[in-house]
C-alpha cells in the first residue's frame, strides 16, 4: 500500500470547494455572487462536491502492481498506451498550471472579503455609454421579456408589493398583464426592487407616455466626465444569473446638490420624468424634487423574475 499524493490533493480540492459553497450559503454572502433563485442549486452543488471528495479519498491509498495498467483497450500492455491520467504520472509544470487555475478561486474565496459591485465596476462596464444606448438596450430587453417574461407581481398596494415579492421567483401571465396596466395608469410610480427592471424597461421604451409623471426610486450614485455639474446617475446593478452578467441600469438625474454628492452614495429620490437627449439618444431624465441619503440596502441588486 502507498499514499498517492496527487489523488489526496484532488480530494482536498473537492472538499474545500464544498466547504466554500457551504460557507457562502451559511453566511448569506452567496447573494453577492448569484441570483437568489440559484441558491438552492449552489447548496446541491456543495453536497455533490462533498460526495465526490469522499469518493476521491478512496483513491488515495493504492496497491502497487508489478505490471503497468493498459487502458486503451487495444491489447497493449505498456504504460505508453494509456492516454489519460490516473494520478500516478509524474508531477509536471502543465499539471502545476492546471492546479493553480483551480486553486486560485478557492484562495480568493476564503481570504478576500466579498463585496457588492459599485461605481468603479459601473465605469468599467461602460458607464454613461450604457445610458446613451439604453433605449436600444431597453428594446432588446422588452423583446427578451416577451420571450422570458421577466417582470414582477402586481399586488393591491406598494407596501404589499415591497414585502410580498421578496422571495417570489415566478409569476403568472395574468399578473404580468396586471403589472403593465398598473404602470400605465399610475401617476406616481414607485420603483420597488421587485419591479425595478420591468418598470425601467417600459419607461425607456416609451418615454413620452410617462413624461411628467412622478417617480420614486433609490440607487447608488455614479458620475462620469460629460455630465453637467448638477447631474448624476442613480443606478442599480441588474443580475440575471450571476455577477459575471451584471449590467448597470439607472436614471440620469438632475438637481442642484448633485455636484456635492460623492460616488457610491446611496440615495432615495423623488422627481418628475422628463425627456432629454444624451450623445444623440433620447432617454428619460429625472428632475429631482426630494432626496435623502440612505444606507446601502442589505441586498442592493435587482433581478428579473420569470412569468410562468
Amino acid at each position: 500500500m502507498k499514499i498517492n499524493f496527487q489523488q489526496a490533493f484532488r480530494a482536498f480540492i473537492l472538499l474545500v470547494f464544498s466547504g466554500l459553497l457551504f460557507k457562502l450559503n451559511y453566511s448569506g454572502e452567496i447573494a453577492k455572487f448569484i441570483n437568489p433563485k440559484y441558491v438552492k442549486l449552489s447548496i446541491v452543488a456543495s453536497f455533490i462536491f462533498f460526495i465526490l471528495s469522499i469518493i476521491q479519498i478512496t483513491r488515495i491509498r493504492t496497491i502497487e502492481k508489478k505490471h503497468n495498467h493498459a487502458c486503451d483497450h487495444n491489447n497493449h500492455n505498456d504504460s505508453q498506451s494509456c492516454h489519460h491520467d490516473h494520478g500516478t504520472s509524474p508531477f509536471t509544470k502543465k499539471k502545476l498550471f492546471a492546479y493553480v487555475i483551480i486553486v486560485f478561486p478557492l484562495v480568493t474565496g476564503y481570504f478576500l472579503p466579498a463585496k457588492f459591485l459599485d461605481a468603479s465596476i459601473a465605469e468599467k462596464k461602460g458607464g454613461t455609454a450604457i445610458l446613451a444606448n439604453q433605449q436600444n438596450t431597453a428594446e432588446t430587453s422588452v423583446t427578451q421579456t416577451e420571450i422570458n417574461k421577466n417582470t414582477s407581481q402586481v399586488v393591491q398596494d406598494d407596501n404589499e408589493m415591497d414585502s410580498g415579492l421578496a422571495n417570489q421567483q415566478a409569476i403568472t401571465q395574468e399578473e404580468f398583464q396586471a403589472l403593465n396596466q398598473k404602470l400605465e395608469q399610475s401617476n406616481h410610480i414607485k420603483m420597488s426592487d421587485d419591479v425595478f427592471s420591468a418598470y425601467y424597461e417600459k419607461i425607456n421604451i416609451d418615454i413620452g407616455t410617462y413624461e411628467g409623471r412622478t417617480i420614486e426610486f433609490k440607487g447608488f450614485v455614479y458620475k462620469e466626465d460629460g455630465l453637467k455639474q448638477n447631474q448624476l446617475v442613480i443606478s442599480r446593478f441588474l443580475i440575471t444569473h450571476c455577477i459575471a452578467d451584471a449590467g448597470i441600469i439607472g436614471f440620469l438625474s438632475e438637481f442642484p446638490e448633485a455636484k456635492t454628492i460623492a460616488e457610491d452614495t446611496w440615495l432615495e429620490a423623488k422627481g418628475t420624468i422628463e425627456k432629454t437627449s444624451y450623445n444623440g439618444a433620447e432617454l428619460p431624465m429625472i428632475k429631482i424634487t426630494e432626496w435623502k441619503t440612505i444606507n446601502e440596502p442589505k441586498q442592493p441588486y435587482v433581478y428579473p423574475l420569470d412569468v410562468k
